[in-house]
């Protein structure tokens, strides 16, 4: 990660601006709500390989207050020599998570409602148009403000799912959060597609069905794929996914031939291939 600067960066490729500030509050909210509904055995229950919920809690609690202090502290911690971005980010999770180990339910959610509305106060005071720091899967850095924000948003509402997923209740289907979740992950797709070649003004659409989906148009160009508004043009390849394939694709919650297994494909496989290779978290 590179520090944040003042200065703007030129991304039009990333497509138009979301504004993800007014989310975090209400899905601080959903989470504790979840979290107060849950037994001892979904506690206990694994969340992602190697944590359970409660590990997963409590790495929602400490990216809670990763980001209270970055927001105070321009110093922050780095990879050591060797190390790369993946593993340095894995290894802080990991750190947050043992830190947390000893305290029960009942603190973990006392803690997290207090910094999780720091938290959303302090995302509401941020300018999206500021330089922040980088976001690797969509191969910018440093990142426009508004992408670092609804990045951001995109994890904690990921991991509220798998909190979910893991004690037998389906994705939460509030449509303005999904939706805004799902735009976001499409953000990755001119980075997806960087080393896929295709000849200047080639254009591939992305559909995701449904109240929370939409349609993202990313188009060959003589230095990257972009999402800036389009041509007119037919898109040489079209992928239709449902927003529970999509968004578990983008997170690797299914591998990228499960996805091509229920997607409605047109026209050149090869590009529709790529498409489904899209991975919008760190891995």
């Amino acid at each position: 990660m590179s520090p944040r600067t003042d200065e703007m960066p030129d991304a039009p490729w990333l497509g138009t601006p979301i504004d993800a500030r007014p989310l975090f509050g209400p899905e601080l909210a959903s989470l504790l709500d979840l979290l107060r509904t849950l037994g001892p055995a979904e506690w206990a229950a694994e969340a992602v390989p190697g944590w359970s919920v409660k590990d997963l809690a409590a790495h929602i609690l400490g990216d809670y207050h990763g980001r209270l202090s970055r927001h105070t502290d321009e110093s922050r911690p780095a990879p050591s020599p060797g190390e790369t971005l993946e593993a340095f980010i894995h290894r802080i999770n990991q750190e947050g998570v043992d830190f947390h180990a000893g305290d029960t339910p009942a603190e973990l959610i006392a803690a997290l409602g207090v910094a999780g509305a720091q938290v959303d106060a302090m995302f509401a005071s941020l300018d999206l148009r500021s330089a922040r720091v980088g976001v690797s899967w969509a191969g910018v850095d440093p990142a426009p403000g508004w992408l670092d924000i609804a990045r951001e948003f995109t994890e904690y509402w990921t991991h509220r799912q798998q909190i979910r997923h893991a004690t037998g209740r389906g994705t939460d289907p509030g449509p303005r959060a999904l939706a805004a979740t799902l735009d976001t992950f499409m953000r990755a797709l001119p980075h997806t597609l960087r080393d896929t070649p295709a000849a200047p003004g080639t254009q591939v659409r992305v559909v995701v069905e449904g109240s929370s989906g939409g349609t993202w148009t990313v188009t060959a160009g003589e230095e990257r794929w972009s999402l800036a508004p389009p041509p007119d043009g037919r898109p040489k390849a079209s992928v239709t996914l449902d927003a529970e394939t999509a968004w578990r694709l983008c997170t690797r919650g299914i591998e990228p031939a499960a996805a091509l297994a229920r997607a409605h494909i047109q026209g050149r496989r090869p590009l529709a291939e790529a498409v489904c290779r899209i991975v919008s978290v760190v891995r």
